[in-house]
């Protein structure tokens, strides 16, 4: 049975480009969430800008709301918000650090390759 020959190791310089790229593409996704926040906290709680900032901010970093939410669709939408920014976190983190994640998987391909 013959063996897959795998691909060499690409440079250094080619994961720091796709680390800067997927670390670009996260902060992007960030900055959107914080303002689907912003703007889900204005409109519900009619907070002001920055107190929807601060909030939004907070739920999104993990940390809770700062301001007591009064309305019904306020407590829903800042709920729906929590789980959102939960599974946001997750995903910018499995996409910032794909490239690592791919090339130590690459990295071991080729050690089993050498080996067997």
């Amino acid at each position: 049975m013959q063996r897959k020959a795998y691909s060499p190791l690409p440079p250094v310089s080619k994961l720091i480009t796709h680390l800067l790229r997927n670390t670009v593409f996260g902060l992007i996704s960030i900055v959107i969430a914080l303002y689907i926040g912003m703007l889900g906290y204005h409109g519900f709680e009619k907070m002001s800008w920055i107190d929807a900032f601060v909030n939004a901010a907070m739920i999104l970093s993990g940390m809770g709301p700062v301001t007591t939410l009064i309305t019904f669709n306020g407590k829903l939408f800042a709920g729906l918000y929590a789980l959102f920014s939960g599974l946001l976190f997750i995903a910018i983190m499995v996409i910032i650090f794909s490239p690592l994640i791919h090339r130590f998987f690459h990295k071991l391909h080729l050690q089993m390759d050498k080996e067997g």
